[in-house]
């Protein structure tokens, strides 16, 4: 395999991973849609940042430690579930907090830092996101190459696929923010999400 056809191919791996419906869009979404626009993007690059933690390692071998050890994989899943359940419920408890005369609820911090915070997070403590890594992107490392900087290579291509698409999810969502930001709809929005969230934390935990 070239480097050329080891890049595009592994762009349409990506590239279909990336649009599939998931947690980082459900969380970029909620975020921007409810106005939030520093936050969001704070998602969105601490999603980046997980990705590229995730394939700098894989690159230098460390995440086979995923597969080989039963041990540090199951810590990292239970952790991860822990962390997206108690995500979803807080989103959920914030929803039932709110009364519908006034519309009110406990502010979330508009900041770069605190999305960051939650995006890098949300993706380090995913270890499918790493078992991912661990199966796909040796595959497409070519034999003659310095594989950490191959690995690095590929791993900022799916960084770029992902920044675009999250363009779009923001600039989509802005669009509807107006209405989103309704009372009502911000507090279907939040159940929707928080439900998802949970939902993803459950299957993590008890999923195979």
């Amino acid at each position: 395999m070239t480097t050329t056809t080891a890049l595009w191919s592994f762009a349409l791996v990506v590239g279909l991973l990336t649009l599939t419906p998931g947690l980082d869009t459900a969380l970029v979404l909620r975020t921007a849609a409810l106005g939030h626009r520093a936050r969001a993007w704070g998602v969105v690059l601490g999603i980046q940042t997980g990705v590229l933690a995730w394939g700098a390692l894989t690159s230098l071998g460390v995440t086979a430690l995923l597969t080989a050890s039963q041990v540090a994989y199951e810590a990292l899943r239970w952790a991860g579930a822990a962390y997206l359940v108690w995500m979803g419920v807080q989103m959920l408890r914030r929803t039932a907090r709110e009364t519908p005369e006034s519309g009110t609820a406990p502010a979330t911090r508009d900041t770069f830092a605190s999305g960051w915070r939650q995006g890098t997070l949300t993706n380090l403590l995913n270890p499918k996101v790493g078992v991912f890594y661990v199966a796909v992107l040796p595959q497409f490392l070519p034999a003659d190459t310095n594989h950490l900087a191959m690995g690095l290579l590929l791993t900022t291509e799916h960084i770029l696929l992902g920044l675009l698409w999250s363009t779009a999810l923001i600039a989509g969502a802005r669009l509807l923010s107006t209405w989103l930001r309704r009372p009502a709809a911000r507090r279907a929005l939040d159940r929707l999400t928080g439900t998802v969230i949970t939902a993803f934390g459950l299957r993590l935990a008890f999923g195979e």
